[in-house]
Formats: structure tokens, C-alpha cells, sequence
């Protein structure tokens, strides 16, 4: 018997679906334009190579965001009509499938909202010129009315977040070229200090940028559910993954370097040191703004969180495990843990990077098409995903200096890791038997 999880799905019927522009792009295009994916990417890069290798770098990593994380998730949800945590059941198993994607994308979610809301006290705090050090008083009261309040709408006012998502996501998108043309001069003077490293700042910025996104893309899978076709798969994916991504990583990267060009003096790399650099009333109406922005991405988190707990621990009231889940990212927040953002990327990444990867090997031994649930626990998906991790995580391993550098982009090295290892013991026959379902395709056949 299948467990309620799946028993109880119903796939997306084609007709209440949504073009490419109006779904999937508008969504992604969202994610990347959250400030919290741009601001540390100059962290550790910028540095050590100039901005247009950087942007380079970039390139590579919008093409690898879209080839190799969000498109295999979002056609698999396009033909099903179902979510990740059903498609994800073919590659982990009915039994598997529980812990693999479903909680730790709640886990991971978790993680995402403790990030949000550090950030988000950062900027409210520094644009009202309150000191915004994590464990101060004024830190924490900030703190706990970001949580319990986006937390509540992300529960029970995600549908009006929704509708006026695409104008807050317009904020930050107009912050960034504001920030881009008033540091814009200084880009023709700027200097990596340690140009040598060229090498070692590309394949960082390509780790942290697809360890940002790699939840993002398995979630493909339920953005995909809402495309009517392969072709609006491709298109959203090409605008809201690859082109947003270049424009929200690239800009604030090029606004960085202007900023140092200008003042050579200025040590630090964050983005939020750029915007405070410009003083006057524009610098504390920016951060507001881009607070204000983060209110779309902050609810959406605690939603995502929020179904994968109620799916997965239907005992649970959703409103409960929901305010469990950001209770923790709260800590996780006061405390200072959820600062280290590249840090954590490259764990999200190592986490969903094998997850992408084992079910991108699925679908290419498959046919393109979606087996179905498979019994019990699939070895060959777990098995996939320890050995890709392990991978992911090597550059938090003690290894020689002269070795770390050739680890990165840790990220993409899990993903072949996990695709490679799955393709293999399918091969050998791990895979347990799969049990067909009706799917959006099937029905519409």
C-alpha cells in the first residue's frame, strides 16, 4: 500500500496551469533577486580576480543552475502534475521518500528562514542606525517579530503574498541598478589584490551561487507542475534560472568592485557595506527596501517548510510544526550561526546537490519519464546520495591548502557523484519495483 503522501496526490490537471512568464520565470527570477543571494558573492572572489572573469564565472554557473538542477525536477513535474515530494519517491523509494526530499527540504527551508531573518534584522536595524550585532537586545525583539509574523502568513497568507510578489520583487531589482550606476565610475580603476587566485575565486563563486540555488531547482519539480509544456519548462527556466541569476549575481558583483575603484580605501566586500558607503537618506531608505523585499521570499520559506512537515508528519498541525521550524531558525538567527552564507551554501549544495543528481539519472534511465513510486527504500538513491555529499562537503575537510582549491566547485562534483553512482547500481539491479500511477501525461493520454 502506498502511504497517504502519495495515495492522496492528485496531479495538476494541464488546464489550471500558467505560461512560462507568468509562472515559473516571474518565481526564480524572485529567488535569485532575494538579497541574500547577492550579498557576499564578492566575499573571498572579487579579490582575488577581476569582475569580468567573475562574471565569466557567472555564466557558467546560470547554464549548470538550469542544465543541471532545474530541469530534469521541473519536466518531471510538468509531465506528472505532481510535486517533488511524489516525483522524488521514484529515486528514494514510498518509505525513503519521507526523509528524502521531504523533510530535509523542510530541514533545509528551516535554514533559509534563519538566514532571511538575520538579514532582514540587519537592514531594518542599520536603516533605523541602531547597532545590528546578533544576541543585542534590539537584534533579538526584531528578531522574534520577523519570525512569528512572516512565519503566520506563510501559513495562512500565502495566497496574498503571492499576488503582490511580482511588484516587491520589482524593489530590489531597482535597488540593485541604482546601487550599480552610482558606483559604475570606479569600475574602469579597480584592482584584484591577489590576481593569481583567478582560478580558486571562479569556482567559489560557481559553488555559492548553485549551492544557493540547488534547493530552489529540486523544487523545480513543483513549479513544473504549474507549466503547461516542455516549452514553458525551457523558457521560465531560461529567464527566471540562467538570466536572473546573471543579472542579480552580476551587478551587485560589478557594483562591488566600482565601490572599491572609487574608494580604495574601503576593505570590505559585502553588498550592504556598498549601499551603507552611499550615506546620506538613500542608504537607510535602501535598506528598508530591500527588507521590505525579503517579506516575499521569508513567507515563502515558511510555506515550503510548512508543507513538507504537514505532508510528511500529518499527526502534526501544520500551524504547529510550522511554528517549531522557524522557533529553530529564530536561535539559529540570534545567535549568530546563520551569518556564515557561503558556508552555508555549499552545504545546501552538497545536501539537494546529489538529490538533483540521482534523480537526473532516473529520468535518463527511465526514458524520460517518470517510473512511478518505488517500493520501500531505493539503496541505489540513498546510496547516491551518502556518496555525494561526502563529496560536497570535502572543502570543510581537513585537506592540504594546495588541495582546496580543486575541490570546488564541490557542488557540481555531488551531482555527477550522485548521477554517476545511481546510474551504476540501477544498472546492478538495486532499484526496487516501481508502481505505476495515474500522472497529468497518463490521463490527458
Amino acid at each position: 500500500m502506498l502511504p497517504d503522501y502519495i495515495a492522496k496526490a492528485v496531479p495538476n490537471p494541464t488546464t489550471n496551469r500558467a505560461p512560462w512568464y507568468a509562472n515559473p520565470a516571474p518565481s526564480y527570477a524572485g529567488v535569485f533577486l532575494w538579497v541574500v543571494f547577492y550579498m557576499q558573492l564578492a566575499v573571498g572572489t572579487l579579490d582575488r580576480a577581476s569582475p569580468w572573469l567573475l562574471i565569466g564565472g557567472l555564466v557558467i554557473a546560470a547554464v549548470l543552475c538550469y542544465k543541471l538542477y532545474y530541469y530534469v525536477p521541473a519536466m518531471l513535474g510538468m509531465k506528472t502534475g505532481y510535486p517533488l515530494y511524489v516525483v522524488g519517491s521514484s529515486t528514494f523509494g514510498t518509505t525513503g521518500g519521507y526523509l528524502m526530499p521531504g523533510l530535509l527540504m523542510g530541514a533545509l527551508q528551516v535554514g533559509w528562514f534563519s538566514v532571511g531573518t538575520s538579514v532582514s534584522t540587519k537592514f531594518i536595524l542599520t536603516g533605523l542606525g541602531m547597532p545590528a550585532e546578533a544576541g543585542s537586545a534590539a537584534f533579538i525583539v526584531v528578531a522574534v517579530l520577523w519570525t512569528y509574523i512572516m512565519a503566520y502568513v506563510g501559513v495562512k497568507g500565502i495566497q496574498y503574498v503571492a499576488k503582490v510578489s511580482l511588484y516587491l520583487n520589482a524593489i530590489p531589482l531597482l535597488m540593485i541598478l541604482v546601487v550599480f550606476f552610482q558606483t559604475a565610475g570606479g569600475l574602469g580603476s579597480y584592482v584584484p589584490k591577489q590576481p593569481a587566485d583567478g582560478f580558486a575565486a571562479v569556482t567559489l563563486l560557481i559553488a555559492a551561487v548553485i549551492g544557493f540555488f540547488a534547493t530552489a531547482g529540486a523544487a523545480g519539480a513543483d513549479f513544473g507542475m504549474n507549466s503547461r509544456n516542455q516549452d514553458d519548462v525551457r523558457k521560465g527556466g531560461w529567464v527566471g534560472v540562467a538570466l536572473a541569476s546573471l543579472v542579480a549575481g552580476g551587478l551587485p558583483i560589478l557594483a562591488v568592485a566600482g565601490a572599491h575603484g572609487l574608494n580604495p580605501a574601503m576593505t570590505d566586500f559585502t553588498f550592504d557595506k556598498v549601499i551603507a558607503s552611499m550615506g546620506g537618506f538613500l542608504a537607510p531608505a535602501m535598506f528598508f527596501l530591500f527588507a521590505i523585499a525579503s517579506i516575499v521570499p521569508a513567507c515563502f520559506c515558511a510555506f515550503i517548510a510548512g508543507n513538507s512537515f504537514a505532508t510528511m508528519l500529518p499527526g502534526v498541525p501544520r500551524m504547529g510544526s510550522s511554528m517549531a521550524g522557524v522557533t529553530v531558525a529564530l536561535v539559529l538567527a540570534v545567535t549568530g550561526v546563520a551569518e556564515n552564507l557561503i558556508g552555508f551554501f555549499v552545504i545546501i549544495g552538497a545536501s539537494f546537490g546529489p538529490i538533483c543528481g540521482a534523480m537526473a539519472a532516473d529520468y535518463v534511465l527511465s526514458g524520460g519519464k517518470w517510473p512511478g513510486p518505488r517500493q520501500g527504500i531505493n539503496a541505489a538513491g540513498y546510496a547516491a546520495w551518502a556518496l555525494g555529499f561526502f563529496v560536497g562537503i570535502l572543502p570543510f575537510l581537513p585537506l592540504p591548502e594546495g588541495l582546496k582549491p580543486y575541490v570546488q566547485p564541490a557542488v557540481v562534483y555531488s551531482f555527477l557523484t550522485g548521477f554517476v553512482v545511481y546510474a551504476i547500481l540501477a544498472k546492478a539491479g538495486l532499484e526496487p519495483k516501481a508502481i505505476p500511477i495515474p500522472t497529468a501525461e497518463s490521463k490527458t493520454a
